[in-house]
């Protein structure tokens, strides 16, 4: 068997561990949410009651996007065609603009109700999980922000664009968690 033919991890492993943690961290954010649920159902469904699902949905069409136009990224790059890799690069990062303006506008209309952390057990977990993905969001796209200027400037080939997957990878990890956080804050009874 070739060199080329075995599969091969895209990105930097370093990159991988990281991911890794980073959902390790939010695995356990999430069973804490859902034994805390279990013995708080109601509390958690009258919260749950509170959040706009439209524009939960709306942001998760966002993310979904977002990754959709990460792919098309690496897949140009792939090609050697860094400026259309850049116009993908930077559509993703209009996504995640646009995600968390909208998340600053959930968050505006909750406090402005009088909800915040304090407020109960479903809003200590929704205000935390939601700001936690979001300082994740932001991580991102200062992360795409950097392989944008790398790819601008002729460092990613179709030969090396190592960076530019761990990058992808980062991203897909943003928006997987998100698909999670969506249904469990926003749906699920």
């Amino acid at each position: 068997m070739d060199d080329q033919a075995k599969p091969q991890l895209a990105g930097d492993l370093a990159m991988w561990i990281f991911i890794y943690a980073e959902l390790l961290v939010f695995g356990i954010f999430f069973i804490g949410y859902a034994f805390t649920r279990a013995y708080n159902i109601e509390l958690f469904n009258a919260g749950q009651a509170t959040l706009d699902k439209e524009l939960g949905a709306f942001n998760t069409l966002v993310l979904i996007t977002g990754s959709y136009c990460v792919v098309r990224a690496v897949t140009a790059i792939r090609q050697e065609q860094s400026p259309v890799c850049v116009r993908w690069l930077g559509a993703a990062l209009a996504s995640g603009l646009l995600f968390l303006i909208v998340k600053v506008f959930e968050y505006k209309d909750k406090l402005a109700a009088g909800y915040d952390l304090d407020s109960n057990l479903f809003f200590m977990f929704y205000f935390s999980l939601t700001f936690f993905h979001f300082m994740h969001v932001i991580l991102g796209m200062v992360i795409l922000g950097f392989v944008l200027l790398k790819t601008q400037r002729g460092g990613y080939s179709a030969s090396e664009h190592r960076g530019l997957e761990s990058a992808a990878s980062y991203w897909h990890m943003v928006d997987l968690v998100w698909v999670v956080l969506f249904p469990l804050l926003y749906i699920l009874k």
